[in-house]
């Protein structure tokens, strides 16, 4: 067999494409692939009928030898999103007729540490940020807007940047965000994020427009959509001048959202559906959260803890 790596490689995305796999995933597919190839053709290894599953596992092993531009180990979710990128480009070429089944026994996931959720902010913390919004002109106003729907529904950063104006109901309070996988599914919109969200398209969205076709919620001063890249500045800037001691980022404001919603007794299934997950799992961390909180609760107010 005498297709390259890379010609398949370009064939497993077109099909990927042809399947409506979403922009974002094809993306990482080919960037974790790519660098694959490379590490294959540097042992000499330049067609599929080369690669073994003895192969595969020595790749595994070399990347928990590698190092971020920081110097430090990547960490096992980094090496496992590379794996499952691996795992589905050979689960392609078996489903193709290209290789044998076998080879994905060479492919096993790593182990991950049960981590609690990292870069949280508490409802004070939150406020304390949020305050420092001034909503003075068009664009400090958007950011507030945008702000405070990520923190009321939990929606990822892409979500909220992907809703156009028709992805809105304002009566019932309720949006359709786009999640991974092309997914589509309702939130609810919170009081108080409604009623920022209200304000903007009425009286600061028609400054920022230029194209009266452009129908995205959120817009720049050029009037194209707003860009992660610019949320991203914006969210530091902010977080910066809050004083606060942490890293926060758009996806802060999701981690925020469900840690107080499970904190105040929420249902873990209907955080799951507003959230966008499949299954339960990773909601398993924020419970270990409320835990800690409960234990923390136990000790203070206890009164046996205070025996001494």
């Amino acid at each position: 067999m005498h297709t390259t790596l890379t010609d398949l490689l370009e064939a497993f995305l077109t099909h990927g494409k042809s399947r409506n796999m979403s922009p974002t995933t094809l993306r990482t597919r080919r960037y974790h692939i790519e660098a694959f190839i490379r590490w294959a053709y540097r042992h000499d290894v330049y067609s599929i009928d080369r690669i073994s599953r003895a192969l595969l596992m020595q790749w595994c092993r070399s990347l928990t030898g590698r190092r971020t531009t920081k110097g430090l180990p990547l960490k096992p979710r980094s090496i496992n999103k590379q794996i499952e990128s691996l795992r589905s480009f050979i689960a392609w070429l078996v489903r193709s007729g290209y290789t044998q089944s076998h080879l994905l026994d060479g492919l096993e996931y790593i182990k991950e540490p049960q981590l609690l959720p990292t870069s949280v902010l508490t409802h004070a913390q939150m406020k304390k940020l949020l305050r420092q919004v001034p909503g003075s002109s068009s664009e400090t106003y958007r950011d507030r807007a945008l702000l405070e729907l990520l923190y009321s529904t939990g929606a990822r950063i892409s979500e909220a940047l992907g809703l156009d104006l028709g992805d809105l109901d304002l009566k019932n309070r309720t949006a359709i965000v786009m999640g991974k996988g092309r997914k589509q599914r309702v939130v609810p919109i919170g009081e108080t994020a409604m009623r920022y969200l209200e304000s903007y398209l009425r009286a600061v969205r028609p400054f920022l427009l230029r194209d009266h076709d452009q129908q995205a919620v959120f817009l720049q001063a050029d009037g194209n959509r707003l860009a992660y890249h610019n949320v991203r500045r914006m969210i530091k800037r902010y977080a910066t001048t809050a004083g606060l001691d942490i890293v926060v980022t758009a996806h802060t404001f999701r981690r925020s959202c469900t840690t107080e919603l499970l904190r105040s007794g929420a249902n873990m299934y209907h955080v799951k559906e507003l959230l966008g997950h499949e299954n339960l799992d990773t909601l398993k961390h924020y419970a270990k959260l409320t835990i800690t909180d409960l234990k923390a609760t136990h000790l203070r107010c206890h009164p046996r803890e205070k025996d001494g």
